[in-house]
């Protein structure tokens, strides 16, 4: 048995995940947590599908524009094609200083919504990472 936190949402309750034979056999509600008790949500209580789900995708794909089919990437190449887009779309779109002058120092060309999975610390990282690249619209799929 390991103590883990559900990905579900920010809540954070607490599972117990019992692994046998290096796969997850169960999960359940972990009694010892402080926010949720032994208690899961209906997702929560769900989530050992979510990782052995036989449709869960272990690989990354692509699908080149224009293009119908999909194909494998490995994930360092996954990794620099997004840096690069990201990095020449923050170049093309930058703002330096309004049409008056004042200074900007922004892109409207970047955007960020995360999902309810995240936790916050990584909502917080997200968070600085685009507005030091300049990114004005940062948001989060929970506070919608």
């Amino acid at each position: 048995m390991v103590q883990s936190i559900c990905p579900y949402c920010a809540v954070g309750c607490g599972q117990r995940v019992y692994v046998k034979d290096e796969k997850v056999v169960q999960i359940e509600g972990d009694p010892d947590s402080p926010i949720s008790r032994g208690r899961l949500c209906p997702k929560g209580s769900a989530s050992e599908q979510l990782v052995n789900s036989p449709g869960r995708q272990t690989k990354v794909l692509y699908r080149a524009p224009r293009s119908t089919e999909w194909e494998r990437l490995d994930l360092g190449t996954a990794v620099e094609m997004i840096a690069d887009r990201f990095i020449e779309t923050r170049r093309r779109t930058w703002q330096q200083n309004d049409s008056e002058g004042r200074l900007l120092r922004r892109t409207m060309g970047i955007a960020s919504l995360g999902g309810a999975t995240l936790d916050n610390e990584e909502n917080y990282l997200i968070k600085k990472l685009f507005t030091a690249a300049g990114a004005v619209q940062v948001e989060n799929q929970a506070r919608i």
